[in-house]
């Protein structure tokens, strides 16, 4: 039992420190900074990269029409190639329910090297630039949007002096497997990314959540978004490390927590996805899909990260139950200490989802689906499968020349 032992007494350590030396990365209170109205309120033109989305769109387009937003706003939909009528639906919602100017149009087939959400974002932001907008909001065809969002979106911009606000959008979580492995979602990309960094200046710690971001116009332009980033797949983080890295203060917190499955009305600036994943197969889609691009298609990281996420999330319920079946009380006390801390460091994101405690326990399951989730992605990405998303595959990107 002694390699188990000391196994158990290193992911004991890892969670100590993650725990105390992570950034708080596991506490769920940090949302839209304090703000204050401005006198003027600025100009901003809504980008919103669509391709089939014609089954989210009635439920996520009008929110966007109906903004109570006192300034000059108007809205780009961006058809990146639909074959579901997402553009036209586009218009006809538009027409029944008035609200902000829509314009829709599309960009055709991106070119070698874009992305195709890129290349979306980037005609979008070219018919916003005949507007002159200070601001750009870039948001998903599947988030829906409370009444004040863009309102309170850019008096927190203006208040805090930040280039780039973003909230994480509240995912749905009303199937069995959304329950089990969208909270996980959320708080192991706030490991990876602890919001508190993120808004620290000279931090190298930098992300968005792509779902909902609003962008100074001039630190767009400054950072070359998006052409700095054309062939990102995982493009909000990428999106964010430009901005950062060419001088731009950012800003990402969790959106405000309203009732689930509710439309966001009655919370100020809430934020929600509405896009269903009620099967594993949807979840499982969503990860892999970029599960290996963020290890930079590096098979040593991939290694490496299967093996963190094993002494850390499995070896703790491992150990605690060969302890126990072994009477070797090392094992079971390091391996149910580290447990422990981890169902303590899950319980706020539960708590933000209404979901049930009793889901704390069982993260290492669902850390198991994710390890297996991020090994399929580089099995696909080696098939030349790469990232497949709405019948495109991206594959590793190639060096492509610099565009100014």
């Amino acid at each position: 039992m002694s390699a188990v032992v000391w196994t158990a007494v290193g992911s004991l350590a890892a969670w100590l420190w993650l725990f105390l030396g992570q950034g708080f990365f596991w506490r769920t209170d940090l949302r839209l900074p304090p703000r204050r109205e401005p006198d003027a309120w600025p100009s901003v033109c809504v980008v919103v990269p669509a391709r089939d989305e014609a089954a989210v769109l009635p439920e996520s387009l009008p929110s966007l029409l109906a903004q109570d937003y006192p300034g000059r706003a108007e809205i780009f939909l961006v058809d990146d190639g639909s074959s579901d009528g997402t553009g036209e639906l586009a218009r006809e919602l538009s027409r029944r329910h008035g609200g902000l100017t829509l314009t829709v149009d599309s960009p055709g087939e991106p070119p070698a090297g874009w992305t195709g959400k890129l290349w979306a974002v980037r005609h979008g932001i070219g018919l916003a630039r005949a507007r002159a907008p200070e601001y750009l909001l870039l948001t998903d065809a599947d988030i829906a949007h409370a009444p004040d969002s863009l309102r309170e979106l850019v008096a927190a911009a203006r208040t805090g002096g930040f280039d780039l606000v973003s909230q994480m959008a509240r995912l749905r979580v009303e199937s069995v497997w959304e329950r089990l492995v969208v909270p996980a979602f959320v708080y192991f990309f706030a490991q990876l990314y602890p919001f508190r960094w993120i808004a620290v200046k000279g931090s190298r710690t930098a992300a968005a959540a792509g779902g909902c971001v609003l962008l100074r116009t001039d630190a767009a332009e400054r950072a070359r978004i998006p052409d700095a980033i054309r062939q990102a797949v995982i493009d909000d983080v990428a999106l964010a490390r430009a901005v950062k890295d060419s001088g731009g203060h950012i800003w990402l917190g969790l959106a405000e927590r309203g009732e689930t499955g509710v439309p966001p009305d009655g919370v100020r600036g809430k934020v929600d996805s509405v896009r269903p994943y009620p099967r594993l197969h949807d979840l499982w889609r969503m990860v892999s899909r970029s599960a290996y691009a963020q290890l930079r298609h590096n098979p040593l990281l991939l290694a490496g990260t299967v093996l963190g996420l094993a002494v850390v999330y499995l070896v703790p319920p491992v150990a605690f139950f060969a302890g126990l079946a072994a009477d070797s009380a090392g094992a079971t006390v390091a391996g149910g200490l580290a447990w422990l801390l981890m169902t303590v460091t899950y319980v706020p994101m539960l708590r933000y989802y209404r979901q049930s405690l009793l889901l704390a326990p069982l993260l290492p399951v669902t850390a198991f689906l994710y390890l297996l989730m991020t090994v399929d992605s580089a099995v696909q990405h080696y098939r030349g499968r790469g990232a497949a998303w709405k019948g495109r595959t991206y594959t590793r990107p190639d060096t492509a020349p610099e565009q100014r």
